[in-house]
This record gives C-alpha cells, structure tokens and sequence, in this order.
C-alpha cells in the first residue's frame, strides 16, 4: 500500500503562497495519476489538481494552484498563489483513482495544514 507524506503548509497571509510537497514510499512514475487534494473546514475532501503519467493537468481550483512533479526526487507538489482564506484546509495527497469516490479512498496520509489568514 502506497504511503504518502506531505509537507511545507503553514499560515500564510491572503495573497501569499505556498509550495506543497509530497513523497510516496512508491516510485510515482509507475503510478498512472496523482492528486492534490483538501478537507476545507466542515466539508468533506475535495480534489484540488491530479497529474497522470502522460502530463495531463485537471485543476479544480483554476488559475492559482499548479501542479508538478519531480519524478528523480520522487516528488509531486502543489504551488498555491494568491492564497485566500477559503483555501484554509488540511491538504493531502494520494493516487488519483477516477472511478473511485474519494469516500472509498484508502491510505491518507496525515496531510499538511494550510491556514490564511491575516
């Protein structure tokens, strides 16, 4: 079972950023799509961005967030700019399973808290 760790949230000031990383005890080149995703206060996850093995990009939360990876550092990230308070959550991420309701997800790691505020 994949493992995922994630790191580099904090609190940020409206209109800061931020760079998410994300390891994996699995070579994420041999995953076919991974995700960001967040728990927003009082709601339930939600996907920020997935990036599958061919490059294809879908972001849910479009024009601030992008999302890479560094596959010789075994790495996935998530730059966030022109943060805003509603991007106040706990981020994480995971393996991008498209048929799979993210209620059905198994593995999360701990995730990395994101709060901004000023």
């Amino acid at each position: 079972q994949d493992q995922f760790v994630e790191s580099g949230g904090g609190l940020v000031q409206p209109g800061g950023s931020l760079r998410l990383s994300c390891t994996t005890s699995t070579d994420i080149s041999r995953i076919y799509a991974m995700g960001w995703f967040r728990q927003r206060p009082g709601r339930q996850r939600e996907v920020v961005a997935t990036l599958n093995d061919s490059g294809r990009i879908n972001y849910e939360v479009p024009g601030r967030f992008t999302i890479s990876r560094d596959l010789a550092k075994n790495t996935l990230y998530l730059q966030m700019d022109s943060l805003k308070p509603e991007d106040t959550a706990v981020y994480y991420c995971h393996e991008f399973l498209p048929l799979t309701p993210l209620g059905d997800y198994i593995g999360w790691g701990q995730g990395t808290q994101v709060t901004v505020s000023s």
